[in-house]
């Protein structure tokens, strides 16, 4: 965990999929959409249940790559969208939905602006100063939050909050 990000904020699988529905939820006749682009990885899995949701079967990745499991670092573009989604967007993103999990200080965001300025870019998960470049989100959480994602924790005790635990 960063030394600016002080709060934990834990989310199970049931609270992913239901803040993921939730998003869906939103998005529903937002479009129209063309095809979904999931940032991976953290936009994999809200992705396919968005997908799911809404009906959407044409679906690309755009690979960034910025954190590891503790730390953010410099983003960086491993793999842009496809040809065929690239001429659904018509090359500025128009109807093309783009699903992250998390914006946080918006760095990979501006890379998806630049890349789509006209896609609608939706996440799960919103901080302070990223949830200006997105177009929707579920739940705002603080900037000095982290979230630990269920695919990054297993089962484990936790103290309570007054034994210390941050």
């Amino acid at each position: 965990m960063s030394d600016e990000a002080k709060k934990p904020f834990p989310v199970s699988w049931d609270q992913f999929h239901r803040d993921a529905r939730a998003l869906a939820w939103r998005l529903n006749g937002a479009g129209p959409f063309h095809a979904l682009v999931a940032v991976t990885r953290g936009g994999l899995v809200p992705a396919a249940i968005v997908a799911r949701e809404i009906g959407m079967r044409v679906i690309d990745t755009l690979c960034v790559s910025s954190y590891d499991h503790t730390t953010q670092g410099k983003a960086q573009l491993l793999k842009n969208i496809s040809g065929g989604v690239a001429t659904l967007g018509a090359g500025d993103g128009t109807g093309l939905l783009v699903i992250d999990d998390l914006v946080d200080t918006g760095t990979t965001a501006r890379i998806v602006r630049d890349l789509m300025p006209k896609a609608h870019i939706a996440a799960v998960y919103a901080k302070p100063m990223g949830k200006s470049l997105i177009d929707t989100f579920v739940t705002e959480v603080s900037q000095d939050t982290w979230i630990y994602f269920p695919w990054d924790t297993g089962l484990s005790f936790q103290p309570p909050i007054r034994d210390g635990a941050a």
